[in-house]
């Protein structure tokens, strides 16, 4: 039964992490560069609203089914020693992973609860007005840039992962 428990885990908290890291790829490298080419700007920012009130969702459900499944999979490995052990390379690189996760999420849920509504409440504001509507821009752009460093994280998990496993 462990055994079912934990491949059940690894699979999903694989599954998951292919769901949030490759949908922040497909974003950043494909419909990004894609909609910028061949949409109007206005056309786009639709396009770009949409996709993320689709995306949003599937990503906070992989962030608990990471956690969730996280948590399980600690449970049942012998190796790991403790949530902040330290003691050898594999669990010191395991917490350096968990910590380039945990700002990843943290870099999400700030841009979905906090930025994201500021800007919302600044474009309804900015109609007419130049400096609100350089101001959504602005924070337009942190957003974008929000979204490059969780991929940036997000490759760097993986190559931990990777690691991890290895050894």
């Amino acid at each position: 039964m462990n055994l079912l428990v934990l491949s059940l885990s690894h699979f999903f908290h694989l599954f998951a992490t292919v769901i949030w890291i490759g949908g922040i790829f497909m974003v950043l490298l494909v419909i990004l560069p894609s909609a910028r080419k061949s949409l109007e700007p206005s056309t786009m920012g639709g396009l770009m609203k949409e996709i993320t009130a689709r995306f949003t969702p599937l990503a906070n459900a992989s962030i608990l089914v990471m956690v969730v499944t996280g948590v399980i999979i600690a449970f049942y490995k012998e190796k790991i020693g403790g949530f902040f052990q330290v003691g050898d390379f594999w669990n010191a690189t395991l917490l350096f992973k968990h910590a380039l996760v945990a700002l990843m999420i943290i870099i999400h849920f700030y841009r979905g609860l906090v930025l994201a509504s500021r800007i919302g409440r600044l474009s309804a504001q900015a109609a007419g007005s130049p400096s609100l509507s350089s101001q959504v821009a602005g924070l337009q752009k942190l957003s974008l840039n929000l979204v490059k460093i969780n991929f940036v994280l997000g490759i760097m998990v993986l190559l931990f992962t990777g690691l991890l496993m290895s050894k």
